[in-house]
């Protein structure tokens, strides 16, 4: 009996170390989130950690040409691993860059974490990234080209972009409109940009580039904004009868109740708001190539029922209820007349859409897209491709639509713009054609 007792001691002496070697030690998961492919003089590294016996340090190092550098530090006291068992995850935020660093140069390199974890092996994990050293931003020349800006209208910049950058493009006021390589292969880049309805009038609009360690760099382009010749946006009352009433909050809300009033505004006001976030974020299903070589198409035999930027002023019983901006021109022909492509390109949206019914969005490249509401019909599916003047449905009046008709509108990466413009031969070749290669532009 006295000997296995011994021996059991002597077991529990071998296997009680190994238990708590396994019970009390972990590895730590390491993310670098946001990802980081650029470092400049001084960069924030977030670096995020689990492990429920925390941390005991995290290193950053950066490897260049064959030298190993320590970039950034952090250690913390050892905890008691017994109460450090269910330690929360954590992101810790080290400041790597040439200013605590200053042997790195511009160029390739080699990102470097190591963190070890609070337990009894001090395990420790190793996270590598590929890296560019960037301390000087790019450098831009601009087009000399003289642009005319009008509100709800569009412009095309062209230029070149030096250095390293990974973002260019044009910003005005807080709206972003991407870069793209000239077609052909020859060198530069060119932006289609917008100038908002309501954009600021003193807006200027700035030609930038940026890379990911924070270097950013802008230039303006030569420009006019016209006093004389800017739209004037209309603005018109538009009385509310209890039959369209009905017909919207049924159509768009048939689970609601409550106010009648109350759900027609708030899907006049929220949905619309909603769905222009939709068409907002097809942005990115756009193709870098132009898609269409033809000045674009306004429905055959349509007239022109409502403006682009009509501020409407929705009347109920005599008091206004609501007030909206009509981004669109409203087309009526006849009853279920068949909706033309207005160019060539391919289909990223074809299904309802809240206020404007059923909706067919094409995308014609560059971030340029048409958009077709409001049909009792749709003939197309996603991803098809359409020719100028294409049956692609038929008119109707789903949606917010109070008879037929076919709301048609445009946006430039995301942001809807006057078609009037597009629909001009002359204006694509001032504008568009003689800055860049548009193949097989003819008027």
């Amino acid at each position: 009996m006295k000997k296995i007792v011994v021996l059991a001691a002597l077991i529990l002496a071998v296997l009680l170390p190994v238990l708590l070697l396994l019970v009390f030690s972990s590895t730590p998961v390491v993310r670098i989130s946001p990802a980081i492919v650029a470092i400049g003089q001084s960069t924030a590294l977030p670096v995020q950690v689990s492990d429920p016996h925390g941390i005991r340090s995290i290193a950053a190092f950066i490897e260049q040409n064959g030298t190993r550098y320590k970039a950034a530090d952090l250690s913390q006291p050892a905890r008691h691993i017994f109460w450090s068992h269910s330690v929360p995850a954590k992101t810790w935020v080290l400041t790597v860059g040439t200013k605590a660093t200053p042997e790195l140069k511009d160029g390739k390199a080699k990102l470097i974490v190591e963190v070890k974890s609070n337990d009894f092996r001090a395990s420790t994990t190793r996270v590598e990234r590929d890296i560019v050293i960037a301390t000087q931003p790019p450098s831009l020349s601009v087009d000399a080209d003289q642009h005319y800006l009008y509100l709800g209208m569009a412009d095309l910049v062209t230029f070149n972009a030096t250095g390293y950058w990974t973002e260019a493009g044009v910003h005005v006021g807080d709206q972003t409109f991407r870069a793209w390589p000239m077609p052909s292969g020859k060198p530069g880049q060119f932006s289609l940009f917008a100038f908002a309805w309501n954009m600021q009038p003193g807006t200027i609009p700035l030609v930038f580039a940026t890379n990911p360690a924070g270097n950013i760099v802008t230039a303006q382009m030569v420009f006019q904004f016209p006093q004389r010749d800017q739209p004037k946006y209309r603005v018109r009352d538009l009385p509310i009868d209890d039959r369209f009433m009905q017909k919207v909050i049924h159509e768009l809300d048939p689970n609601g109740s409550g106010d009648p009033v109350a759900r027609f505004v708030k899907i006049n006001s929220e949905m619309r708001r909603a769905n222009n976030q939709t068409l907002f974020n097809l942005r990115e299903k756009t193709e870098a190539k132009f898609l269409w070589s033809q000045p674009f198409l306004q429905q055959h035999n349509s007239k022109v029922e409502a403006n682009f930027a009509d501020v409407r002023n929705y009347i109920y019983q005599g008091k206004k209820i609501d007030q909206q901006v009509h981004l669109g021109y409203d087309l009526s022909i006849t009853q279920h007349v068949g909706v033309e492509a207005s160019n060539d390109g391919r289909v990223i949206y074809a299904a309802p859409l809240g206020i404007y019914g059923n909706c067919i969005v094409v995308d014609h490249g560059y971030g340029l897209q048409t958009i077709y509401g409001h049909l009792s019909e749709i003939a197309v599916h996603e991803g098809d491709t359409v020719k100028r003047g294409q049956i692609m449905g038929k008119s109707g009046e789903t949606g917010m639509a109070g008879g037929d008709h076919i709301h048609f509108s445009m946006q430039l990466d995301g942001i809807q713009i006057d078609p009037k413009e597009w629909w001009d031969a002359h204006w694509i070749r001032d504008h568009i054609a003689k800055r860049i290669d548009l193949p097989g532009f003819g008027s």
